[in-house]
């Protein structure tokens, strides 16, 4: 059998600020292209796929300052930086600005996307970033999930955390008939989820919509 192999890989980090009484996460995926199978008899060439595997998670203890985030946030791109081609996409709602500015200041020699989390119907562009639906960011992520296209090592730190707040995420519709994604549980979160629904969103493999069964494997 033909053994894999790597044509190019690109890491996205994503970042969700938590409030209060949320978690501040952080996530690392890699997108990766291989080559896989045996060559065509055709042409010669061999079948090229795109993969995503989470690389990193962690979430910050409740109550970080926000300069710390940004400290720690910096050591891990520049970390990221080391392995390859890096893009940092921020939760930027709410009190995320502040942060934003800071990791702009940072010069951490990543491209950054702001990302304004909504309850809204459609991405639409906004002043140095985006303005996006959760159900988009949550469905997109189930939707790779489901298909395999997303690999999440259960040895992993926080792994177990996140697979529980994935099974924790529900949908509400509201009286206006939208639709909105959360773990609405007393004591529940959904920090990690988010920090990886983001990094995907950016990677550009989130297309797709649906929820169902979801396996970390």
């Amino acid at each position: 059998m033909t053994a894999d192999t790597l044509e190019w890989r690109r890491f996205f980090v994503g970042l969700d600020l938590g409030k209060a009484r949320d978690y501040t996460a952080v996530a690392v995926v890699e997108q990766a292209s291989y080559q896989v199978g045996e060559r065509s008899p055709v042409d010669y060439r061999r079948r090229t796929v795109v993969r995503h595997a989470v690389r990193m998670l962690e979430r910050m203890p409740l109550g970080t300052a926000y300069p710390d985030v940004a400290r720690r946030v910096g050591r891990i791109v520049r970390g990221v930086r080391a392995e390859g081609w890096c893009a940092l996409v921020v939760d930027a709602t709410g009190v995320g600005a502040p942060v934003v500015d800071l990791l702009r200041r940072g010069g951490l020699g990543c491209g950054m996307t702001a990302v304004t989390i909504t309850g809204g119907e459609r991405k639409t562009a906004a002043a140095g970033g985006w303005r996006v639906p959760k159900k988009d960011l949550v469905a997109g992520l189930a939707v790779m999930l489901e298909e395999g296209r997303l690999r999440v090592a259960r040895r992993m730190r926080w792994a177990e955390e996140f697979e529980e707040e994935l099974k924790n995420m529900r949908v509400k519709v509201t009286g206006r008939g939208r639709e909105q994604y959360g773990a609405w549980g007393e004591g529940q979160h959904d920090d990690l989820v988010m920090a990886v629904a983001l990094a995907c969103w950016k990677s550009g493999g989130e297309r797709g919509i649906g929820m169902g069964n979801r396996r970390v494997v």
